[in-house]
């Protein structure tokens, strides 16, 4: 089986509707024109309840099937928000909107999701409810946790939830997925470290923080190396480091900035605990006083095996045996759908891109022609999953 056929029929307004949201990107929760296009095609499409603002600006459909005696609840969810970069792909729906794109993929997600709830809406063909969840704020924002907060499956407890994300360069029409931990969790550090500022004529009147940064960037780069399991997959990285405005004085404070990402929690809790101890020792044997602000954004996102093995067999009756695959490498790239997989069972699976520039790059660009594929995917998995 490929393509479901139904979708060459909508496949035109599809097309259309997915490069407008294109043209006209929008950041984090700041979503109002992309969730009111959505919530008015999924009212049109005939879709029992649609709900807006969940979560800030998020939108949740309701879709009941020709039976409801099973008593089966599904999340399907999409991601609607784009990023702060600057477009370079000369489209001809490349964005309107200065220093915003949809260098990620989140109008194909939304597109693809939608005409899965039209098709879905329209023939019924399923026991239970469809939860068709459209989320603000992916990139940074924690969209999902927000919606979650907000009451997302306490209003409609989903027995299992569902997620999916383009892959470039992976052959258009080709499906992966894992169990386990794909994604790592998300945390940003700032390190603070306050000497003692004044004259560089005489710098044995001061506390130089610079030598401190030196010092504890030295240490950082082999800690994952020396007290990390080999086994475990973990990266610190200290991307910007700010100190002082002239040539001639020692600054007083100098401010360092990172990422941590891991796979597993005991690793991000080691890693934190570790990095608080060398802050505060390292800066303490220079005289100087160090500060750590660890906050953690996203946990890591772990696939249930179970739901892997549900999310692959739907995606084979679309695309063929040969051409799913469930042993995909993991990759330290967060995602907030890792909150609802905290909450419910459910997988998430990658859908190929075909050849393209990578993720949150200028030239990126999501290839229409998955579109058939990942509608196709999304209603045959509901009707797997809750057959009449």
């Amino acid at each position: 089986m490929a393509v479901e056929n139904w979708v060459a029929r909508e496949i035109e307004q599809l097309v259309e509707f997915r490069r407008d949201l294109h043209a006209n990107p929008e950041l984090l929760y700041d979503v109002n024109r992309t969730a009111a296009r959505v919530a008015e095609w999924l009212r049109e499409a005939g879709v029992d309840e649609v709900h807006e603002g969940i979560g800030r600006t998020g939108v949740v459909g309701v879709i009941r099937g020709k039976s409801t005696s099973s008593g089966r609840m599904i999340g399907l969810r999409a991601d609607m928000d784009a990023l702060p970069i600057e477009e370079a792909t000369e489209k001809a729906w490349a964005s309107k909107v200065p220093g915003k794109m949809h260098a990620c993929g989140h109008d194909g997600h939304t597109t693809m999701l939608v005409g899965a709830a039209r098709h879905l809406a329209e023939t019924r063909n399923f026991d239970g409810t469809v939860i068709v969840i459209f989320q603000p704020a992916e990139e940074g924002g924690a969209g999902a946790h927000a919606m979650i907060e907000d009451g997302l499956f306490e209003r409609w407890p989903c027995q299992e939830v569902y997620g999916m994300h383009n892959r470039p360069n992976l052959e258009v029409g080709k499906f992966t997925t894992a169990a386990g931990p794909i994604m790592g969790s998300v945390d940003e550090i700032k390190i603070e470290i306050e000497g003692k500022g004044g004259h560089a004529a005489m710098p044995h009147g001061t506390i130089d923080p610079l030598p401190v940064a030196a010092a504890l960037i030295q240490a950082v780069q082999s800690m994952t190396a020396r007290t990390i399991n080999p086994f475990d997959s973990a990266a610190v990285s200290l991307c910007t480091i700010h100190a002082g405005n002239a040539f001639n004085v020692v600054p007083q404070t100098l401010e360092i900035t990172g990422t941590v990402r891991t796979l597993r929690e005991e690793v991000r809790t080691h890693i934190e605990e570790h990095l608080r101890r060398m802050v505060t020792q390292i800066a303490d044997s220079f005289g100087a006083v160090g500060r750590l602000d660890y906050i953690r954004h996203y946990p890591v996102t772990v696939n249930h095996a179970e739901n892997v093995e549900l999310a692959a067999a739907a995606a084979r009756i679309v695309a063929g045996q040969e051409n799913v695959t469930t042993d995909m490498p993991p990759t330290l790239g967060g995602e907030d759908f890792s909150f609802m997989l905290n909450e419910v069972p459910g997988a998430m699976i990658n859908i190929g891109n075909g050849p393209s520039a990578g993720l949150h790059h200028p030239e990126y660009d999501f290839n229409d022609d998955v579109i058939a594929w990942g509608c196709s995917y999304w209603t045959t998995l509901v009707r797997e999953r809750m057959p009449v």
